[in-house]
């Protein structure tokens, strides 16, 4: 008796168990599932503060007039030679790290609890598309104007792809957790200036430089957030033309491959 009951209670106890591990399974697809087809809700928001793509567009004309405008451009040769005269022998590696400051701390807010406005599916692919659109607008345009560096190293120097990454990360840590506090949105950003100022310090940008980067890099952001939720909803919509649902599964995924960032999509059906 005592060795069937015990027979019993093991066969309820494996059972229970099988049955939480099922549940526990399903659970964990339902997230998963929810997670990378729930487009993400921030349509609206862009679209009620269209006038934020002004300033970074007024700050990439700015370096654009430079070009043409001679008193733009003596500033950069006045904060080139204080620099040189006050800082002669400067040299740091800083902004190599600082660049990328804000986008660790949108992860590593995300990992201690602090959930930003879209899942990490989405807002990696958010990621990916802002930093196509950067090394796409800054790689065009700085063979396109061919201008030489402070320090003479090459003819690449418009606009600062530094600068462009960091403040692209800010506005990024910006539209994710600004929600929650400005202070974060205070911090990105102040790596984002750290970042432009240390390029001009290691002599290897012009002033003009610096501030089109940074313009370059909010606004790539502020695009990718503005155009990917609609790419987003068109691609993972369940329905067909008559509005019938259908069964298929989609996913988009950012990618990095040889130094470049992209997107790539999946589909079943």
């Amino acid at each position: 008796m005592k060795k069937l009951l015990l027979g019993l209670f093991c066969f309820v106890t494996i059972q229970a168990n099988a049955q939480v591990s099922d549940t526990s399974k399903k659970k964990v697809v339902d997230t998963v599932k929810k997670d990378l087809l729930t487009a993400p809700d921030t349509v609206k928001h862009l679209h009620a503060k269209g006038w934020t793509l002004v300033p970074p567009a007024a700050l990439i004309a700015y370096g654009a007039v430079g070009f043409a405008f001679h008193p733009i451009r003596q500033l950069d040769y006045d904060v080139n030679n204080d620099i040189k005269r006050f800082y002669p022998h400067s040299s740091t590696k800083l902004e190599n790290y600082f660049q990328f400051a804000p986008v660790a701390m949108v992860y590593g807010l995300n990992l201690v609890g602090v959930e930003g406005k879209n899942r990490f599916i989405d807002r990696s692919a958010l990621l990916g598309f802002s930093a196509a659109i950067l090394s796409a607008s800054e790689f065009a345009v700085k063979h396109l104007t061919h201008r030489l560096r402070p320090n003479g190293a090459d003819y690449y120097s418009f606009p600062s792809g530094h600068t462009g990454n960091a403040f692209m990360g800010a506005e990024f840590l910006a539209q994710e957790f600004s929600k929650h506090s400005y202070a974060y949105t205070v911090v990105g950003y102040g790596f984002a200036v750290t970042t432009g100022v240390l390029r001009m310090y290691n002599h290897d940008h012009w002033l003009s430089d610096v501030v089109a980067g940074a313009g370059f890099g909010i606004l790539s952001t502020k695009a990718a957030y503005l155009i990917y939720p609609y790419i987003r909803n068109a691609l993972t919509k369940d329905t067909d033309k008559h509005g019938k649902k259908t069964k298929s599964s989609r996913i988009i995924m950012p990618t990095y491959q040889d130094g470049v960032p992209g997107l790539s999509f999946a589909a079943e059906f």
